[in-house]
């Protein structure tokens, strides 16, 4: 199905990533230096979930004449922003940076990557905002990285991966989370991995499908770990936006979790209600990939159903992911009374600074403070 209005918010896009000698002179002149006579500028530093030449990582029209995934401005325009006649959309910068084992090397490089991105593709292009990139495991450094750049306004959430050192529930992380709270970010947890630990609990798995197949399982556990170590009470107008997570999965964990807390509601005493109600008031995904029979829209209705809201879902094309094609981004299946939600409402509901932004009668916030 098309597109059937113009306005709709694209949650999850990707951008082609700059090489390190676009990211060179966005860094502090001692990591240039380093940079520079190691020779680490040589580096490509793609991020191991998305092999650029994967067929999954780029659809084929909406690949560089070199055959990178994404491209630049002028691609985004073309592919993109006009096809699909969309009022904003969503960068999420995947960056191998996050997979650095020196910490202080990733957050300059993630630092490089959002001022980057700031110049190159928010600053000439209104209908353009962005997530944070963030270095997941130094969750002070993380914190000071979300202060940094939130005087921007079009930064509209922080950027996570799924498969990192720890359950993203816990305690350590919290820094980042109250900074987002404070500054009205979402927390984009996205489909990718550090592959510091395997991405399975028995272990590495030999071919790419595996990997790819799994990642729900790791969405169902950081969701788990958000309701369990108590986060949204802890921070309550924080939001969790699950990306490329699909959804078809979370009517069960819904129903199992909402049973095992039953017997269990003494080790945690701090989930208050059912923990789907925790689920509907502060989870939302995104729609593509859409993991549901492309040949049976009733099953996908009655999923659907079964989530019970009509405001978690967020409309994406995940660009340039080949998830569907030509300009069939929404499935066969959706309910009527869902498409204005799905296109516009619940990404401005979720998304504080878009919600500013359109409210503003412009694509671009009248008390915008660039990054320095």
């Amino acid at each position: 199905m098309k597109v059937p209005t113009a306005g709709a918010i694209d949650c999850d896009i990707h951008p082609g990533q700059p090489g390190m000698d676009e990211l060179v002179p966005f860094l502090p002149d001692y990591w240039r230096d380093q940079f520079e006579n190691r020779h680490i500028d040589r580096l490509a530093f793609n991020l191991t979930s998305y092999p650029p030449n994967s067929p999954l990582s780029g659809r084929p029209d909406w690949r560089t004449p070199e055959g990178k995934p994404g491209g630049g401005l002028d691609l985004i325009r073309k592919n993109l922003l006009e096809p699909f006649r969309l009022r904003f959309a969503i960068c999420n910068m995947l960056h191998g940076a996050i997979a650095l084992f020196n910490e202080d090397m990733s957050a300059a490089i993630c630092s490089a990557v959002n001022d980057w991105t700031a110049k190159n593709l928010l600053d000439p292009e209104p209908r353009l905002r962005a997530s944070i990139l963030l270095p997941p495991h130094n969750p002070a450094l993380a914190a000071a990285e979300i202060e940094r750049v939130a005087r921007d306004r079009r930064f509209v959430q922080v950027l996570l991966p799924v498969m990192g050192d720890m359950l993203l529930g816990k305690r350590v992380y919290w820094p980042i989370y109250e900074a987002a709270e404070r500054h009205g970010l979402p927390v984009c947890v996205h489909a990718g991995s550090t592959y510091r630990w395997a991405p399975t609990p028995s272990g590495w798995p030999s071919h790419r499908v595996e990997d790819y197949v799994v990642q729900s399982a790791a969405f169902e556990g950081q969701v788990v770990s958000f309701l369990a170590e108590g986060v949204f009470q802890k921070f309550p107008k924080l939001k969790l936006v699950l990306a490329e997570s699909g959804f078809t999965w979370l009517p069960s964990l819904l129903w199992r979790t909402a049973k095992e807390w039953r017997g269990v509601r003494p080790e945690v005493p701090w989930i208050d209600r059912n923990p789907a109600e925790l689920v509907d008031e502060h989870v939302r995904l995104t729609l593509q990939p859409v993991d549901a029979p492309k040949d049976d829209p009733a099953s996908l209705a009655r999923i659907l159903d079964h989530i019970g809201s009509d405001r978690m879902l967020l409309f994406s094309t995940d660009y340039p992911h080949w998830q569907f094609d030509g300009d069939d981004a929404l499935p066969d299946g959706l309910p009527n009374g869902l498409l204005g939600n799905l296109l516009i409402s619940n990404a401005l509901e979720t998304y504080p600074r878009l919600r500013e932004a359109a409210d503003s009668g412009d694509n671009r916030s009248k008390n915008e403070e660039q990054v320095p």
